[in-house]
């Protein structure tokens, strides 16, 4: 059992501050917008017994816990180191699919999920026969025979859909693949309701300033699930995915939020609470590098673009950072850049999600 001290006093908490919050989300979770999803998993908590694929593939409510459950266990293991008598994830082992090389991925997962009594496997394209002398789809069924959790950074959205089909639910984890981030978007989130309070993204404005890439695919619908409205500033031919605004579109018109997209860094950080932008050149685009460098002329975010935003605007950008994506003057600046708060809350975040997939909660 979880140790029981201040337990009932962090739930009464975590509703109240969250009250408006989720009665937005429930609006949202009990419309067309769930495609039947459920929002209470076979265990009675949310998200258990289902795969995290994408934001877009959970509901408002399921966000909400996953939140939720990231505030509560920092709180925990901050106060005590060994907060749990019999850690909630013992005798249970997760298999780590990395085609992508990572730094905050790999160490975060890893030493979460030993922080909850799990076993982590770091599985390599080295490692492993992923579509190499392999099926996925033999792959996977092996895999699912030794390790109660597959957690999946890939180069494609196609081998995250096929591993969520054949693992079966309950078991796939989405750490990173061309289209989507929701690892990302939870640790963002948190680290943005650790500033403003829990339920505060509620009526906040999110300006993206860069690439269309998997990060503001999840990271606009997360921030519309929790009742802020999103600005998102692309150079031409680098927009975001149409399926994603489609979602986008959905949500928007259920709630009231609004969605703004321009090609204007500028027009997308006037009045908004919070900056965010991301690496230009991914990996295995370097041979790109000048070519993306000559186009996203005018997006770096620095003083002056800051300064169209609300007075105490934050800056968040997901790491690793380049200079031509925003200056020392903004990156480093305490009073503004949240990235160390947000690279931290990567390891809670992910721990929530074994956690509720597990129907297990500290809460």
């Amino acid at each position: 059992p979880v140790e029981l001290r201040h337990r009932s006093t962090m739930l009464s908490a975590s509703r109240a501050l969250a009250s408006n919050a989720f009665n937005r989300a429930l609006r949202v979770s009990t419309g067309p917008l769930t495609r039947n999803m459920s929002s209470v998993g076979s265990g009675g908590i949310p998200l258990s017994g289902k795969n995290f694929l994408s934001i877009s593939s959970i509901t408002p409510v399921e966000l909400r816990h996953l939140l939720d459950e990231a505030h509560s266990l920092k709180s925990m293991f901050k106060a005590n180191p060994t907060p749990f008598a019999d850690p909630p994830m013992k005798g249970k082992s997760m298999a780590m699919i990395f085609e992508k090389r990572s730094t905050r991925t790999r160490v975060s997962t890893e030493t979460g999920f030993v922080k909850l009594g799990g076993h982590p496997l770091f599985l390599s394209s080295q490692d492993i026969q992923l579509n190499v002398n392999e099926s996925l789809y033999d792959t996977s069924n092996v895999l699912t025979r030794f390790n109660d959790i597959i957690l999946a950074r890939v180069n494609s959205n196609d081998t995250i859909e096929t591993l969520g089909k054949e693992c079966g639910e309950g078991k796939v984890i989405n750490a990173l693949c061309d289209l989507y981030h929701p690892l990302q978007t939870l640790a963002d989130l948190m680290t943005l309701e650790e500033v403003w309070g829990r339920g505060g993204i509620e009526g906040k404005t999110l300006a993206w300033v860069g690439d269309g890439n998997n990060v503001i695919h999840d990271l606009m619908v997360g921030f519309l699930y929790s009742g802020g409205n999103v600005n998102v500033a692309t150079p031409k031919g680098y927009e975001c995915d149409a399926r994603v605004l489609k979602r986008c579109d959905e949500v928007t018109a259920e709630t009231g939020v609004k969605l703004l997209t321009t090609t204007d860094a500028r027009e997308a950080c006037t009045g908004a609470d919070v900056v965010v932008t991301d690496t230009w050149v991914s990996m295995g685009e370097e041979d790109q590098y000048d070519k993306k460098v000559a186009e996203f002329a005018g997006y770096q975010v620095n003083r002056e673009l800051m300064s169209a935003a609300n007075p105490g605007a934050k800056f968040m950008h997901c790491l690793p950072r380049h200079q031509e994506e925003v200056d020392d003057e903004v990156f480093y600046d305490k009073d503004v850049s949240l990235v160390w708060d947000e690279a931290e809350n990567r390891m809670w975040t992910v721990m929530a999600v074994t956690m509720a997939m597990s129907g297990k909660t500290s809460m």
